[in-house]
């Protein structure tokens, strides 16, 4: 280490010298200390014990504690880097720290009052980059550990971080138990996107039936804005859970992950419409723009389109403020009272009830009825019945089929409708298994600019289905970074965690569902597998009851639970399922319930049971036991059954 002593006025000696800084900070400490005091302090307490026992060891120095931070000084950039992999892999384990870590080296400066220099800054523009359980180096520290044989590294690319005049190539360290991000995750810490939320337009009309208006308003913008390269768009889901709270849009923009949000209200009178938006920043809470539209309903694709383009002016740079351009919002019909009736349909599909999506099919059958040309209609049918199949609600062979036809009806009228290519997609892939299709119809929608949570949620099931799941997990976490509040992709993240045997993350999202909300039973159902491919069947067993607790009906939500007694070796309690769901099958016949026999015989290591009963589900193909088909041969706790040639057979014919 080279040391050059120099003084100030004779009386503040300072010491500059080469060194590495390591810069540590937890993550979520003030929102923990808000909620849970005593688990801050706790976690704090754990995060510095770790510090002070690594860090001297690597012949580190504490220099600073700065609230839930540190910074650190070593003579060595490799024992910097070492110190920090210990500091992860210690936190790692129960109870869980989320402690970011970012290393630069170079030449600081030291004097009385503490630590200065270039070197200090980077470190800790670098350390602001990570994600939690990483480590991430700059370039520097980088050539110093690259032939170090026991330290493996990642290229995460070039940064532009502030107050750093020149890029900087960023490294995450690849040791066991340390989190390597995503390209989707690094998108979203650089904010290389620029992202809006638009929230529910509030409905100031005198008949509180328009409301459906006023939301069909704001989801059509939205949908309009999310067809725009750079433009990340919050989906309806997470937008509008914020309908009807008077919360502040600083935090929404924290829940939300974004920028900018845009909220208004609709009156609709007659065949008038007046509408008011703003523009938001959440940084400060600050308008960014505002305006009045006052029109007759003929003209409201106009208004939309001249809303989305206003906020694009403001979002994008160098985005041309000209109206010589194809519109953003095009007309999707030239009758107005077919819009109504589809925005009414809309309007109950999104409650997602059986009884409401049968109010949907009808209003969409009406707009239909006045302009057979429109096909945004036939589209949401498609869903309509897509939906009515999987959930039992209507025959599956018969729903899937006029969901198809729906779909391809859509698709003649307009062939570049995304939304109807993503709806033949979900259909080849949950109905037909025809993976190669449903490749196909997602790329023509991602060709059309279609993003959205749901694209990318398909788009991971089909990479699961092939075994990808690096990939998925990608995909998976590009779907919640576009709808972040539902609570259903965070299981489906775990989810795809758990099938790449990344089992410590799956359980920390599914933790993370069962905090938002204790009764989302399917956060229980997927702890439960987990922890069967995990090998510990007590708390299998735990979890799995809870989940069929949660399910409310004593013959439904067993599969889970009987698998867990058979492997913890509850035999008697797993043949007592086995009669229940025999029982249900009588009573209920249309039913299908082998995927749910198929693995709870798995779990009795009774194979020639298990495989007739999956290449029954195979020869159904019914509703939501499809996915689970597709999925069980990829579920860690089935790996016994892939020792089998029947099990060859049967993926064979799936076309896995």
């Amino acid at each position: 280490m080279n040391k050059i002593q120099s003084y100030q006025d004779g009386s503040n000696p300072q010491v500059r010298q080469l060194a590495a800084i390591l810069f540590a900070d937890m993550t979520g400490y003030t929102a923990m200390m808000q909620e849970d005091e005593y688990k801050a302090k706790t976690l704090r307490n754990r995060q510095k014990l770790a510090l002070e026992n690594f860090i001297p060891s690597y012949n580190g120095k504490i220099i600073q504690y700065f609230g839930d931070g540190t910074l650190s000084l070593f003579d060595s950039a490799i024992d910097a880097v070492k110190a920090a992999v210990e500091i992860q892999q210690e936190l790692q384990k129960e109870p869980k720290v989320q402690l970011r870590i970012g290393i630069h080296a170079g030449e600081v400066v030291l004097d009385k009052d503490g630590i200065y220099g270039d070197c200090v800054n980077l470190a800790s523009r670098i350390e602001s980059l990570a994600v939690p359980g990483s480590v991430f180096i700059s370039d520097k520290v980088y050539d110093e550990v690259k032939n170090q044989k026991d330290i493996k590294t990642v290229s995460l690319g070039k940064f532009a971080l502030k107050n750093v005049k020149r890029q900087v190539d960023v490294y995450a360290v690849a040791s066991e138990k340390l989190v390597i991000p995503t390209a989707v995750q690094m998108d979203a810490k650089t904010g290389s996107e620029k992202t809006i939320a638009v929230l529910p337009f509030v409905n100031m009309s005198n008949d509180p039936e328009n409301e459906y208006f006023s939301d069909g308003i704001s989801e059509e913008i939205l949908n309009a804005l999310a067809k725009v390269d750079g433009i990340r768009v919050t989906s309806r889901t997470s937008s509008f859970a914020f309908k009807g709270r008077q919360e502040d849009v600083r935090q929404i923009g924290i829940k939300l992950g974004v920028s900018a949000v845009l909220e208004g209200s609709v009156r609709k009178f007659g065949k008038r419409v007046r509408i008011t938006a703003q523009l938001i920043n959440t940084a400060d809470g600050y308008h960014i723009w505002s305006e009045v539209f006052d029109s007759s309903l003929e003209d409201i694709f106009e208004i939309q389109d001249e809303i989305s383009l206003k906020i694009l002016n403001r979002l994008k740079e160098n985005f041309a403020p000209v109206r010589n351009h194809d519109p953003i919002i095009k007309p999707a019909t030239g009758n107005i009272d077919a819009y109504n009736l589809y925005l009414k349909g809309l309007y109950h599909w999104n409650k997602s009830k059986p009884e409401e999506i049968k109010i949907a099919i009808n209003d969409f059958n009406e707009a239909i009825q006045l302009d057979p040309q429109f096909a945004d209609p036939y589209c949401a049918l498609s869903y309509c019945y897509s939906y009515m199949g999987s959930a039992g609600l209507m025959e599956p062979t018969e729903a899937f089929a006029r969901a198809k036809d729906h779909t391809l009806k859509a698709i003649s009228i307009d062939s570049n409708h995304a939304n109807a290519h993503l709806s033949l997609a979900a259909i080849s892939f949950f109905h037909h298994w025809d993976f190669d299709g449903t490749a196909v119809s997602l790329q023509k929608a991602m060709d059309l600019n279609l993003n959205s949570s749901l694209i990318n949620q398909i788009h991971g099931w089909l990479l699961i289905a092939k075994g990808e799941f690096t990939k998925a997990i990608e995909k998976m976490e590009q779907a919640l970074l576009l709808d972040p509040l539902s609570l259903p992709l965070i299981t489906n993240l775990a989810d795809a965690y758990s099938f790449a045997g990344r089992f410590e993350d799956a359980l920390l999202q599914y933790d993370k569902v069962i905090e938002l909300d204790p009764t989302f039973r399917r956060a229980f159902e997927g702890k439960g597998m987990l922890y069967l491919a995990m090998g510990d069947y007590e708390k299998a067993i735990h979890f799995s009851e809870i989940y069929h607790r949660l399910v409310g009906d004593p013959q439904k939500g067993l599969s889970t639970l009987g698998h867990a007694y058979a492997a913890g070796g509850y035999t008697d309690k797993t043949m007592a399922i086995i009669e229940t769901l025999n029982a249900r099958q009588k009573k209920e016949p249309g039913i299908p319930l082998h995927m749910d026999l198929a693995f709870i015989y798995a779990g009795l290591k009774d194979y020639d049971n298990a495989f007739y009963h999956l290449n029954k589900t195979y020869e159904s193909r019914v509703g939501i036991a499809c996915l689970g088909m597709i999925f069980c041969v990829r579920y860690p706790m089935m790996n016994e059954l892939r020792a089998d040639q029947r099990f060859k057979s049967l993926t064979e014919r799936m076309d896995l």
